[in-house]
């Protein structure tokens, strides 16, 4: 003891007992390290899930203000739209005269090689004749056309080469083998094999004067057996509308077929032509001008949208790949915290059935193009699959920008109505579907003989799909031919029935199910859609973001307001 002035005694000063803390090389400190470390792994990883989540998710312009990441895919697709619908107008008036010259041509045909031609067909058939000395006559005729054919046409028509690589008629007759017929005694006796014959005439032979072929034993006809009598011919022609259109022309051969239609016998002999036209290329063309310049043009504008849409379907298969990841990465993280798998319509949010879209039409797009550029060349001649892949293509760019539209509420009711009504309309169309084959084979089985809407089965849809949207109704019951009074009371039973069912019942249903989607999607858009495990687990990121930053701008403002300027160095050491 240490005494002081005062005689007093000195006292200890009392030490106060410190927490124990682990040393650094203990288990505990270890244990607590490394708790710690995988708690801020944990929470490092799902704000990185969640920050890749929300970005996903984002509108183009969204993202833009996040991140400012340039939407390359939407400038893309706005070029795109511009470039392809400019590629589809050119074609498809080049087409147009492609079309427009072969239509023409056959008319022209017909009248030039078909007798009696009024100008219309009849019916399927191009005319009909009665009587013998018409069918010699039409035959004839045709034949003596085909022979003058530089002295009476007047388009740029030459002569072409049939299969043998002979330049003429081939004419041909189809015949029941052998027989006798007895209508009066009602007697037949005929062998039903049929025998072809077939004979060329070159121009050599139509010639001569007097036409020796006339007196053939081949046109001596045994109208009883006689099926059928085909006369076909090639003819060659230049399509030269296309110099006005600064295009290169095209060569066509036609490839024409008369056939005399006699296996009904009926008294009735119906004539068919057929003209079939395909392109071939030019093997001589000398044009001066700018002809050529222009068609370099144009392969150059195609390789070029050849080139956006290659762009646009990279940047596409990369946002879906891109997506499937994203999607792996949340399925396991959801696994792991939760316990529990995610919900398919969850997994189906991470692919984009737009890209899909996008995909399917550039790939359409590129192949047509490349079609279009080899047509152009006159390396090929396929319009109609260029047509297709074409129209189609632009038809899904068109369709694809509904998916901007969509991120505005305003627009957006038409995607969530169609999304939603999609499941329930498919399965009504499936039961009434049936109901309607039914009408389908009932009304071709019964009134097929009766009535000419309902002579096959497609042409019975077709009229029954009328019916259904109130089209041409009059005329299909008043064509039905009163021969019948029992099929005739039938087809009225038929007609009213399938009407009061379809437009009465069937289609208001199908309406009514697309207008309770609608008023559906409405009430969501006012209370709130539905949330889903992913909407939750966004929404309760974003709400805890928000409290996070909310409590530490409160603890920081309660700080600022209890510290004193002397206790800085002390705020500081803590």
């Amino acid at each position: 003891m240490e005494s002081f002035e005062g005689g007093g005694v000195a006292r200890q000063p009392y030490r106060f007992p410190q927490a124990r803390i682990p040393e650094r090389g203990s288990g505990v400190f270890r244990l607590t390290a490394r708790n710690a470390m995988a708690h801020d792994d944990s929470e490092m990883k799902e704000g990185c899930l969640r920050e890749d989540l929300k970005f996903y998710f984002m509108s183009p312009c969204e993202k833009y203000r996040a991140r400012r990441q340039i939407p390359w895919k939407l400038g893309l697709q706005i070029l795109k739209i511009v470039m392809v619908t400019t590629q589809l107008v050119r074609f498809g008036l080049s087409n147009q005269l492609v079309v427009a010259f072969k239509e023409d041509n056959t008319v022209a045909f017909k009248h030039l090689f078909l007798k009696g031609y009024s100008g219309t067909d009849e019916d399927d058939y191009s005319c009909s004749v009665y009587t013998q000395e018409d069918v010699y006559e039409s035959i004839f005729f045709a034949i003596n056309q085909y022979y003058h054919l530089k002295d009476i046409a007047l388009g740029t028509l030459g002569y072409g080469e049939n299969e043998d690589n002979r330049i003429g008629l081939k004419v041909c007759k189809q015949c029941y083998k052998k027989g006798s017929m007895f209508p009066s005694n009602e007697t037949l006796n005929i062998d039903n094999n049929i025998e072809l014959d077939c004979v060329h005439l070159d121009l050599q032979a139509l010639s001569k004067d007097p036409p020796d072929w006339k007196n053939s034993s081949f046109f001596i006809l045994e109208f009883y057996r006689l099926l059928q009598v085909e006369i076909s011919f090639h003819l060659k022609g230049v399509d030269l509308q296309t110099i006005h259109s600064r295009e290169l022309p095209d060569c066509y051969v036609f490839q024409n077929t008369i056939i005399f239609d006699n296996k009904a016998h009926s008294g009735k002999i119906k004539i068919y032509f057929d003209s079939d036209a395909r392109i071939e290329e030019c093997k001589d063309l000398n044009i001066f001008g700018s002809t050529q310049k222009n068609a370099q043009y144009v392969l150059a504008f195609d390789a070029f949208v050849i080139v956006i849409c290659l762009a646009s379907l990279i940047l596409c298969t990369r946002s879906i790949v891109l997506a499937l990841r994203l999607r792996k990465r949340f399925l396991n993280f959801f696994l792991e915290k939760y316990k529990r798998r995610v919900c398919d319509a969850d997994q189906w949010e991470f692919i984009n059935g737009w890209y899909v879209l996008v995909i399917i039409s550039d790939l359409m797009t590129i192949i047509g193009s490349i079609l279009k550029m080899e047509i152009k060349a006159k390396n090929l001649t396929n319009y109609d699959l260029c047509s297709i892949l074409l129209g189609t293509s632009t038809l899904f760019v068109w369709v694809g920008v509904i998916r901007y539209l969509g991120y505005f509420q305003a627009y957006n009711v038409l995607i969530l109505t169609m999304q939603a009504s999609l499941p329930k309309v498919l399965r009504f169309c499936a039961c009434a579907g049936m109901i309607y084959l039914g009408y389908t084979f009932c009304g071709w089985i019964v009134l097929g003989p009766y009535h000419d809407k309902f002579e096959n089965l497609n042409t019975v849809a077709e009229c029954l799909f009328s019916l259904v949207n109130g089209d041409d109704m009059f005329a299909t019951f008043a064509q039905i031919q009163q021969k019948s009074i029992l099929v005739w009371l039938f087809s009225r039973l038929y007609l009213y029935s399938f009407i009061s069912l379809f437009i009465y019942m069937i289609l208001s249903l199908f309406i009514a199910l697309i207008t309770d989607s609608y008023d559906t999607i409405k009430k969501f858009q006012q209370n709130g859609f539905p949330e889903t495990d992913l909407q939750e687990f966004l929404k309760e990121c974003s709400s805890k973001e928000e409290y996070q930053k909310e409590s530490s701008a409160f603890l920081s403002c309660i700080c600022c307001r209890k510290r004193k300027r002397s206790d800085d160095h002390l705020l500081l050491i803590n």
